[in-house]
């Protein structure tokens, strides 16, 4: 399973809650489940059971009518039900835990009188084992759909990422093998190149071969040849491109395809997304410091308004008043020279010329 982060595991369990999965034996093989190990937990027994479908919010198990399970379970008041599940990673180690519920419906398996298909609403989140393994290949089966058509340009690094051992492959073009180096990929189809004559393979059936590592494994994806060319030059040496069918393709290409094209979409955008993130902020601090501005300058105006009222200076409401200096600190006054020595004041002429006033 390739490496998630908690918040890939609460983007599976938001999206993908409610989307149900089958069991099918491709499912089973995929997610590595050991329906040995599969139990139902009640009232302090437990039974083996078989796991029919699972969402992220409730499963389904199929138990015997005639066996302990169904007694337990049938009865109106349960209580508590636990349900076991059990998975192998790549090295062959176990992974199991209980998921806790409650029994929220019963009915008969198909019709059938000796089984029975029991649902189990989950009233807790899931571990995060289950979500990982259901939401990566919930997550694949969308992907396929919404990007289909989105090309992989095969080159060594994309290669590795993929986990193809080789673009060396084999395809067989009605029923007869042979060798192609692929170019570029998708979910929905292959462009390859291989020794063919143009009239006797296009609208053919083809079945691509490819061998993947880590884990190794052989896939093989079913189409049909929509499209060839001859490669400038060389007639006998093709350009094809195979469109595959939606119900051929293998699981496990699916999750191969989308781990690679997730990881590229987090590389690609991570560092776009922390910029604007940074400019967000930015652009945040500014507008804050302007309204932090803005109103000191309203209390400053707000102030002077009310020393104004008060009858107040608003200069000298603001300033206090300096104490005053000593006088031998102040500086001396400059007298001015006896030459430019301002004239003594002289009487009026009419006040002197008056005679005075007469004593009797």
């Amino acid at each position: 399973m390739a490496l998630v982060t908690t918040q890939q595991l609460q983007d599976y369990y938001d999206h993908y809650r409610d989307s149900e999965l089958t069991f099918t034996k491709e499912i089973t093989n995929i997610l590595k489940v050991d329906p040995r190990q599969i139990y139902v937990k009640c009232n302090g027994n437990q039974w083996p059971c078989i796991i029919n479908s699972t969402s992220l919010m409730a499963c389904r198990i199929i138990v015997g009518i005639k066996g302990g399970a169904y007694s337990q379970l049938s009865q109106k008041d349960t209580g508590s039900v636990s349900v076991r599940f059990c998975f192998t990673d790549s090295d062959k180690q176990v992974i199991s835990f209980f998921v806790n519920g409650r029994v929220s419906d019963i009915k008969p398996f198909m019709n059938s009188a000796e089984l029975a298909i029991i649902t189990i609403s989950f009233t807790q989140r899931p571990p995060d084992d289950l979500i990982e393994r259901l939401g990566s290949l919930l997550d694949a089966n969308a992907n396929a759909m919404r990007r289909k058509d989105e090309r992989i340009i095969l080159n060594p690094d994309v290669k590795r990422k993929l986990g193809l051992a080789k673009e060396e492959a084999i395809v067989q073009i009605q029923g007869v093998p042979r060798h192609c180096i692929i170019r570029d990929l998708s979910f929905g189809g292959v462009k390859l190149i291989m020794v063919g004559i143009q009239k006797y393979v296009e609208n053919q059936q083809a079945l691509l071969q490819m061998r993947f590592e880590d884990p190794g494994e052989v896939i093989q994806v079913g189409g049909v040849v929509v499209a060839s060319s001859p490669i400038e030059g060389r007639k006998d040496i093709l350009m094809v491109s195979i469109k595959f069918g939606d119900k051929t393709v293998p699981i496990a290409y699916r999750i191969r395809i989308n781990n690679y094209l997730v990881n590229m979409r987090k590389h690609v955008f991570a560092p776009a997304e922390t910029t604007e993130q940074k400019l967000a902020a930015a652009k945040a601090a500014q507008e804050k410091a302007v309204a932090e501005e803005k109103a000191k300058m309203e209390a400053e105006e707000k102030a002077k308004a009310q020393a104004a009222a008060a009858g107040t200076a608003p200069d000298a409401a603001a300033e206090p008043v300096a104490d005053a200096e000593p006088v031998e600190d102040a500086a001396p006054v400059q007298e001015a020279p006896a030459t430019e020595a301002a004239p003594a004041q002289e009487a009026p002429a009419d006040a002197a010329a008056a005679p005075a006033p007469e004593t009797k």
